[in-house]
């Protein structure tokens, strides 16, 4: 199995800035891509940025010039630098991958547990 822990959620100023990270261990063959989504309350979950292990990182345009994607693939951790915060950037912020065990294994997707962001004065 493959367990993704997130961390770095919590409660900031608008304008204000928080990291978020996230690790994958287990018994890891190959993991490709990793990234962060999101879901507001009432709301579908949605992309917010991905990355594959060659460098190409994507992200939605609500967020771009604001977050910044990273990626250490000897940690198999990936990071969000969030910046200039908004109201609306509140959601519960999720660590996702396609990971497999071994190289005959079927690639599975795999779910954080989530990590609460509250952008509030």
């Amino acid at each position: 199995q493959v367990q993704l822990v997130e961390s770095g959620g919590g409660l900031v100023q608008p304008g204000g800035s928080l990291r978020l990270s996230c690790t994958a261990s287990g018994s890891i063959s190959s993991i490709n891509p990793m990234g962060w989504y999101r879901q507001a309350p009432g709301k579908q979950r949605e992309l917010v940025a991905v990355g594959t292990s060659g460098g190409s990182t994507n992200y939605a345009d609500s967020v771009k010039g604001r977050f910044t994607f990273s990626r250490d693939n000897a940690k198999n951790t990936v990071y969000l630098q969030m910046n200039s915060l908004k109201p609306e950037d509140t959601a519960v912020y999720y660590c996702n991958t396609m990971a497999r065990l071994t190289a005959r294994d079927t690639w599975r997707n795999y779910w954080g547990q989530g990590t609460q962001v509250t952008v509030s004065s």
